[in-house]
């Protein structure tokens, strides 16, 4: 786990950053281009986060990979049995969007949800530099992979927000070899609202 592959800028990318990183960006593209097979690198993914997180004792971001691992799963089975209606000629989910009433719901409840959330961070870990912002990422990220699941094109505006904020906070933090992370995702994150909206 502590093996040091290369540094960037000072900063030592152990096996499990490496591995995690390649993991997580092939699955964003292969999210991006609709492709099934993003959820099995997802399973791959979510371990390999499982345990970077737990090697770095990172309690509140550990805790959330079960929940991302069911929220694959139910995409996995969304993507790949979807309803008649629901269905293209190859028989995947079809990309589809939000109505005005479910994308202001959505935005409420990732606010509410974030700011409670946040005062609950910031009251059980002082140390935390960040409590509202890391809060913010981990909602967004829940709300982004749970419109993936359901394969709507409204994800990918969620993922961007997702990207941008995980920018700052890494940066603010110095992490810059998942900062670098984060700029390939936002790059991903725009080709794949453009793609998915042709879809």
């Amino acid at each position: 786990m502590d093996l040091v592959l290369f540094h960037i800028a000072g900063v030592g990318v152990t096996l499990i950053d490496f591995v995690s990183s390649v993991l997580g960006l092939t699955c964003v593209f292969l999210a991006g281009r609709g492709s099934k097979y993003n959820f099995w690198v997802g399973y791959l993914y979510t371990i390999a986060l499982f345990l970077l997180f737990w090697h770095r004792n990172l309690i509140a971001c550990l805790m959330l990979q079960p929940i991302s691992l069911c929220i694959n799963v139910i995409g996995h089975y969304r993507w790949t049995h979807p309803k008649k209606d629901e269905s293209t000629k190859t028989g995947e989910l079809k990309v589809s969007s939000l109505s005005w009433v479910q994308r202001i719901f959505t935005v409420c409840s990732v606010i509410l949800l974030a700011f409670a959330w946040g005062a609950l961070l910031d009251h059980l870990f002082p140390a935390d530099p960040h409590p509202y912002l890391d809060s913010l990422v981990t909602v967004l990220i829940l709300s982004a992979q749970y419109l993936s699941a359901q394969k709507k094109w409204e994800c990918w505006i969620v993922w961007l927000l997702v990207n941008i904020t995980q920018l700052i906070l890494h940066l603010s933090v110095g992490n810059l070899a998942m900062s670098l992370v984060s700029g390939l995702y936002l790059i991903n994150g725009v080709a794949s609202l453009f793609h998915w909206k042709k879809l």
